[in-house]
């Protein structure tokens, strides 16, 4: 058996729901020394490392001239796709970009009587760094994570876009990847991946420039780099495995059901699938299918050792209870496979995206439906969102006093100044007022 069905109220289950309330994971310590060495490695040398690295791991004829994906390469790209990829790129970056639109932010300001302007001054950061993983050695390019990082950041307003991506053996870019970039604007591209990518967004090297913001998905060593990296830059998150939790009910199928965790286990090994139903007799259906559908896939390994070892099938007593398994859980993403999805919306408090009904699945909103697929993990949905326009955006505090504001509001200042020990800040406003 994959899974072993369990009731929430076993001993069992309640020891598998403790473990998912605390499956929260730091980055991973095995490659902590490695990275931070890799790091210093490109802060000291630049170029020269960064060259090093992608001969040793990644391409080994790779040249200083090459490490820019070139003008050439960019046009040649287009020829190297077909007609119904721009057909699905584009509608994609047409959803994307519509969606994203709706969230950026304005400055405002507010006026008192006598004087007080305060307010908030909206821009964005200067320069991003748009981390692509290489995708299996560029045989599955992950068009998705170019669109769902590069928009919001072109919506931002950023000036300067940069994506680094690791090269294939022979030195180049899957053509997928190079075409979606420019389709959205962007042009500075690089080969380089891994830890030493994300040192060279961090600090710069003469061929490669430093960013204000790095984003974007990638394996251990990657967020182990964005990690050590981040405060110095601002990152997008730190990402644990990918993950959906399924709250089912009698009117759900099971081949669906079973199709969405597969979906997700599919990924990585460490990928979790939850299944939370309220009948029993849909957690015996549900395995079957797991079965049948799992034969047809060619990742099957990994998804078969997902499911084996993370794979989770609980049975709720009815549906308030299973809304809040998936509220303490905190998914990143949620699927209502609900007779009625939306009733149950407004109880809705944590989690990544949520996926409305019976022909809403997960895969929708990776690839075309126009939110964020860059989503919070590992119980992080408790308190943090998806990545968006906001990611690439900051805020400067606006104050202006006239001066009757100012002997208005001085005592007050001075009063609290006072009682803090700051006798000069109390001063620096008694010096104007003695102006008065």
């Amino acid at each position: 058996m994959l899974i072993k069905p369990l009731t929430t109220e076993s001993p069992e289950g309640e020891l598998c729901l403790q473990s998912l309330l605390s499956r929260f994971q730091p980055a991973e310590n095995s490659c902590r020394d490695l990275v931070a060495e890799i790091i210093n490695q490109v802060k000291s040398r630049g170029d020269d490392a960064v060259l090093e690295y992608n001969r040793k791991f990644d391409a080994p004829d790779l040249t200083l001239e090459n490490l820019q994906v070139s003008a050439a390469e960019l046009k040649e790209a287009y020829e190297l796709v077909d007609e119904a990829f721009l057909e699905t790129l584009a509608k994609a970056i047409e959803r994307i970009q519509s969606f994203h639109e709706r969230e950026m932010e304005d400055s405002w300001m507010q006026t008192r009587e006598n004087g007080t302007i305060v307010g908030r001054l909206v821009r964005p950061v200067d320069a991003a760094g748009l981390y692509v993983p290489g995708g299996q050695g560029g045989s599955t390019p992950l068009v998705s994570s170019v669109l769902m990082n590069g928009i919001p950041a072109g919506i931002a307003g950023v000036s300067q876009r940069v994506m680094l991506t690791p090269p294939n053996k022979e030195g180049k870019v899957s053509p997928h990847l190079l075409v979606a970039a420019q389709e959205i604007g962007i042009t500075d591209i690089f080969k380089a991946g891994s830890a030493w990518g994300i040192a060279a967004l961090a600090y710069g090297t003469q061929t490669i420039p430093a960013v204000d913001v790095i984003v974007g998905p990638g394996n251990q060593f990657v967020t182990e780099a964005k990690s050590q990296v981040a405060g110095m830059v601002r990152i997008d998150m730190i990402a644990g495995p990918s993950e959906v939790l399924i709250v089912a009910d009698e009117s759900a199928t099971a081949a669906h059901v079973a199709a969405d965790m597969l979906a997700q286990a599919e990924h990585d090994p460490m990928a979790l699938a939850v299944l939370v139903t309220t009948r029993e007799e849909l957690a015996g259906e549900v395995l079957g299918e797991l079965d049948r559908q799992l034969a047809l896939l060619p990742r099957v390994d990994i998804a078969r050792k997902s499911l084996q070892e993370r794979g989770v099938i609980l049975i709720a007593g009815d549906l308030e209870e299973a809304i809040s398994i998936a509220n303490d859980i905190a998914i990143e993403h949620l699927e209502l496979m609900l007779q009625d999805p939306w009733a149950w919306l407004p109880q809705i408090r944590h989690a990544g995206a949520i996926f409305m009904g019976h022909h809403t699945p997960e895969a929708a909103g990776d690839y075309l439906a126009g939110p964020n697929h860059v989503l919070p993990t590992m119980g992080t949905a408790r308190f943090s969102s998806a990545l968006g326009v906001e990611t690439f955006l900051k805020k400067s505090s606006i104050i202006s006093y006239s001066a009757q504001a100012l002997k208005e509001d001085g005592d007050h200042i001075r009063l609290l100044a006072d009682l803090e020990g700051l006798t000069a800040h109390a001063a620096s406003v008694t010096e104007r007022l003695k102006d008065r």
